[in-house]
């Protein structure tokens, strides 16, 4: 590589945790209370969220998969949704990381993909409105619609089409905290939202996830079914001595000595989380909207510096109302360059980077037994799945890490 200036090395990462005063101070609160399990900061968390998102109602669990895993059960168990039973058809984006589709099959469902728009990775409406018109009646069940890099999907045509043909909207969200849809943010459009807040995602506390929404029936039911199946569904148990108030109007009476933390009515999962996740998520919350807010200055000015680039890559698409998990990269037909090559000259230039995650039912192995149905009806999913991939645009990056980004790729594609 032939280039007349070098830039001196440092690393930028795709994503990035710092320990600010805040965040140590909510961990040594925890450490000092005396309790780790669920209690009342993981409450705190859960309140602050559903005000965040726009929802009546938020749970707090282990991680993003975890939320989605219960979604999907509590419509199994939840009996106004008769069409949720095992080998339902719920429809998804194909470019996506991989939980998704795994929560979905795990669940004992059929995930089926409908191709994406090429610059913001949303459902292409039009292919899901042909599959539903081409449908039989009572086929599919649900649609998660997954906002891919924090784009938010066209929900208003998502909803009516749910509406039309009796199907559920059950949003993936993991990606997008604080989008905005039409002065609303995503995680409050369908009957459920789903979150993470894993160290790399827009809001970081290390593993946790969450569940956003306005339905009562369903937030009670996932407050059971992320405790083993449990009777109880007290928000936080307040039990020191005596009798478990979750007992109250519960029908236990005192021969048979249950308790309804251990009395169980579901099959369920243990997915509770921790007082020192839900610390770290209070204290990013805080400060949700200037990170918002950081990661747009930063797509934006990328956007600018790698401008000249345009006849090899498609940029981001710009929009106020998003909250980037990341900064995508697609590389064009014609263009000279294969994405793992200049993967790897990024990361020996210390831009970290990765792969726009592929395309699920015919690029990852775990999904290897779609891939003859699939063939050459996702084209353009193929096409991300192959030539896509990311680098950060976090909130700790500063300006002279975004000019090293914009030089390390002009010495790599030798336009200085």
């Amino acid at each position: 590589m032939q280039s007349d200036k070098k830039t001196a090395f440092r690393r930028v990462f795709v994503g990035d945790f710092r320990w600010n005063q805040a965040e140590k101070a909510a961990i040594y609160k925890v450490i000092e209370g005396g309790r780790i399990s669920e209690w009342l900061k993981v409450r705190e968390f859960e309140k602050r969220f559903a005000a965040y998102i726009g929802t009546r109602f938020a749970v707090a669990v282990s991680s993003g998969t975890a939320a989605l895993l219960l979604g999907l059960l509590a419509l199994l168990y939840d009996d106004r949704f008769p069409r949720f039973r095992k080998g339902a058809k719920i429809i998804t984006n194909p470019v996506n990381y991989v939980a998704t589709a795994n929560a979905i099959a795990l669940s004992g469902f059929e995930p089926v993909f409908v191709d994406i728009d090429r610059n913001t990775f949303k459902l292409d409406v039009s292919k899901l409105k042909i599959l539903l018109k081409n449908s039989k009646p009572g086929e599919y069940a649900a649609i998660i619609p997954v906002h891919v890099m924090g784009y938010p999907n066209d929900m208003d045509e998502i909803m009516t089409l749910a509406d039309k043909y009796g199907l559920v909207v059950f949003e993936d969200s993991a990606q997008a905290h604080g989008t905005i849809y039409k002065d609303k943010r995503t995680g409050s459009l369908g009957l459920m939202g789903g979150f993470s807040f894993y160290v790399a995602h827009n809001i970081q506390a290390g593993e946790m996830g969450c569940l956003t929404t306005n339905d009562e029936r369903i937030f009670k039911l996932i407050l059971r079914l992320k405790a083993n199946g449990r009777s109880c569904a007290c928000l936080v148990c307040t039990r020191s001595m005596g009798i478990c108030p979750g007992r109250k109007n519960r029908n236990f009476n005192d021969e048979e000595d249950c308790d309804p933390r251990f009395t169980h009515e579901y099959v369920g999962y243990n997915f509770k989380t921790t007082e020192f996740s839900a610390a770290l998520g209070v204290s990013q919350l805080k400060k949700a909207d200037w990170i918002f807010k950081k990661r747009q200055e930063n797509v934006k000015y990328l956007n600018q510096k790698l401008d000249k680039f345009q006849d090899i890559f498609s940029l981001p698409v710009f929009d106020e109302n998003v909250s980037y998990l990341a900064y995508p990269l697609i590389i064009k037909e014609g263009a000279e360059w294969k994405r793992s090559r200049l993967r790897m000259m990024l990361e020996e230039k210390g831009v970290e980077n990765r792969p726009l995650f592929g395309s699920i039912p015919t690029q990852q192995p775990a999904f290897a037994h779609l891939r003859k149905f699939y063939r050459k009806t996702l084209p353009v999913a193929d096409y991300i799945g192959r030539n896509a991939f990311y680098i950060g645009c976090h909130q700790y990056l500063n300006r002279e890490d975004l000019d090293y980004v914009a030089a390390v790729f002009g010495e790599i594609l030798n336009r200085i």
